[in-house]
């Protein structure tokens, strides 16, 4: 992967492709082998247990404006998209988020991604805040915001690392994220085909 590309996109535009599902730059390979489930599993809950000491979740709770969770929450009859239309973030934080997210999962030999997701302030929904290179994730259904899973809850109430496999063919390992009072403000998801490539081509 080319870290050079995401430092040359717009943050507008690092925003779109990360929540709202872009289309990603990917080197695709021309076969696939099934990676071993229990080797697997243990990278992946690796990553997520590293994620959890590195990802700073003082930084992850400026990522969203106060405009755009405003629009979040107050929704508008008379324009139902609202909301995706005028979600925005803070640069500096998101750039910061991503970067990090990035070279978590550069620590897989396999396409893996790393995504962020925060609970939504005073409501009992979830948003993926940051996605990645592969558009992975067991738990995103398209939108800013969506019902909160029972195990991404299960994660956010006990801080507990929950392995998952609810879609045939994917392996997600969720992982809470904590700020500087050790409050738990969202979590990872670190997911991965379980018929990866062996050798990511970046």
């Amino acid at each position: 992967m080319k870290l050079a590309t995401f430092l040359l996109v717009g943050c507008s535009q690092l925003a779109c492709m990360s929540v709202c599902g872009g289309v990603p730059a990917v080197a695709q390979t021309a076969s696939a082998t099934v990676v071993n489930s229990d080797t697997q599993q243990r990278d992946l809950q690796e990553i997520a247990r590293v994620a959890t000491a590195l990802v700073d979740g003082d930084v992850c709770q400026h990522i969203v404006t106060q405009r755009a969770l405003e629009h979040m929450l107050h929704s508008d009859p008379r324009d139902e998209w609202q909301a995706g239309d005028n979600y925005d973030v803070h640069a500096a934080p998101f750039i910061q988020t991503k970067k990090t997210l990035i070279r978590l999962a550069m620590l897989a030999p396999y396409p893996v991604d790393v995504n962020l997701w925060m609970p939504v302030p005073n409501t009992h929904d979830i948003q993926v805040v940051v996605r990645n290179k592969y558009n992975l994730s067991q738990f995103w259904h398209g939108g800013l915001e969506q019902a909160m899973p029972p195990e991404m809850q299960e994660v956010l109430q006990t801080g507990k690392t929950l392995t998952a496999q609810k879609s045939p063919g994917m392996v997600s390992v969720l992982a809470p994220v904590r700020n500087s009072m050790n409050e738990i403000v969202g979590l990872v998801e670190v997911v991965s085909s379980t018929a990866a490539p062996q050798h990511d081509e970046q």
